[in-house]
C-alpha cells in the first residue's frame, strides 16, 4: 500500500475557476507577487486550463521562477460535471480511458511551465467529486493512482461531505489521497471530523469558498478584532485565522492585484501574531475555534 504525499502545499494557493479570458494575466499576476501554488481543472466549463499553464510560463520567464518552486494541482471531472460541447475527453469511452485523456489535456496545458520534458508533471490530480456510484469512483481512481508517481506526484478528492465516504475511498485506494478539497462553511459543520481525519492521516485539508461560504464569520467579533488589531481586513483575519487549525491550506480566487499581496502579507502577519505566547492569541484562537463548534 502505498501513500500519495502532496509536499509543499503552500498555506494560500490561487483558485483560477471562472476566471475565462482575463486567467492568462490573473495567474501570471498571483505568481509574480509571491503565490506559488495553482489550482485548476480540466473543465473548461469553468476553468481555462490552457490558459493557467500559459500564465504560469508567464511568471516564470518575468521573474525566475522554477517549475520545483511551484505547486501545479488539477482535476479530472467525471461526464457530470462538463459542459457536453466542450469536454477534454469522448464521453462515450469508459471512465479509465476518460481519465489517461483528462491527464494528457492537462499535460498538455501545463507544458509551457517546463525548460525540460521531465519537468512537464501534476503536483496533486484531485477527483473532481466522486462519482454516482462507489465502483465508478474507484474506477476513476485506479485509472489515476497509475499516473503516480511520473506524470503525477500525488492524488486528491474534492466536494466529499461524508467522513464514511472518505474512510471508504481511503481504505480502497492502493494510493492513498493526500489532500481534500471542500467548501468551509456552516452548512457541513466546517467539515470538523473529515478535518480530523485528514490530521490523523497527514492529509491537507483545502478549504475553499472560505469567504463567500462565512458571512456570519466575516462579521464576527473574534475576526474584526483580529483585524483591527494587527491592521489587515476581514478576509486576511479569517483566512489566517483558518490557517491556525492543523493540516489547512485555503484557495484565494482574488482578481485584485492590490488584493493579491495584501492576502500574502497580511496571512503571513496574522500567523506569525497567532504563534505569540501571550493571552491575546490564545483568547483569539478560542474565540474562532468556538464559532466552528
Amino acid at each position: 500500500m502505498a501513500t500519495s504525499r502532496a509536499a509543499r502545499v503552500p498555506t494560500l494557493i490561487y483558485g483560477t475557476a471562472w476566471k475565462k479570458g482575463k486567467t492568462r494575466d490573473l495567474v501570471r499576476q498571483a505568481l509574480v507577487t509571491g503565490f506559488r501554488g495553482v489550482d485548476t481543472a480540466a473543465q473548461p466549463k469553468h476553468y481555462r486550463e490552457d490558459l493557467v499553464g500559459q500564465g504560469i510560463g508567464d511568471a516564470m520567464k518575468e521573474v525566475g521562477i522554477k517549475r520545483h518552486d511551484l505547486y501545479i494541482q488539477t482535476k479530472y471531472t467525471s461526464v457530470n460535471g462538463q459542459d457536453p460541447s466542450k469536454m477534454p475527453y469522448d464521453a462515450t469511452t469508459s471512465i479509465t480511458e476518460q481519465v489517461h485523456a483528462s491527464i494528457a489535456s492537462s499535460l498538455q496545458h501545463l507544458d509551457s511551465t517546463a525548460e525540460r520534458p521531465e519537468e512537464v508533471y501534476i503536483d496533486c490530480l484531485v477527483l473532481h467529486s466522486p462519482l454516482p456510484t462507489q465502483s465508478q469512483t474507484r474506477e476513476a481512481w485506479q485509472a489515476m493512482e497509475s499516473h503516480v508517481p511520473k506524470q503525477v506526484r500525488s492524488l486528491g478528492i474534492s466536494n466529499l461531505y461524508e467522513l464514511p465516504a472518505l474512510m471508504a475511498l481511503y481504505e480502497l485506494a492502493s494510493i492513498k489521497p493526500a489532500v481534500i478539497q471542500n467548501r468551509f462553511y456552516r452548512a457541513t459543520g466546517y467539515d470538523r471530523d473529515i478535518r480530523a481525519f485528514c490530521r490523523e492521516r497527514g492529509m491537507i485539508y483545502q478549504s475553499f469558498w472560505t469567504l463567500t461560504g462565512n458571512p456570519d464569520l466575516l462579521r464576527s467579533p473574534s475576526v474584526r478584532h483580529v483585524a483591527a488589531g494587527l491592521g489587515v481586513t476581514a478576509p486576511v483575519a479569517l483566512y489566517g485565522l483558518a490557517l491556525s487549525l492543523e493540516g489547512i491550506s485555503i484557495l484565494d480566487g482574488t482578481t485584485d492585484p492590490g488584493h493579491m499581496k495584501a492576502d500574502l502579507d497580511g496571512v503571513e502577519a496574522v500567523q506569525l501574531w497567532l504563534r505569540g505566547s501571550d493571552q491575546k492569541q490564545a483568547a483569539a484562537l478560542t474565540a474562532f475555534n468556538a464559532l466552528l463548534e
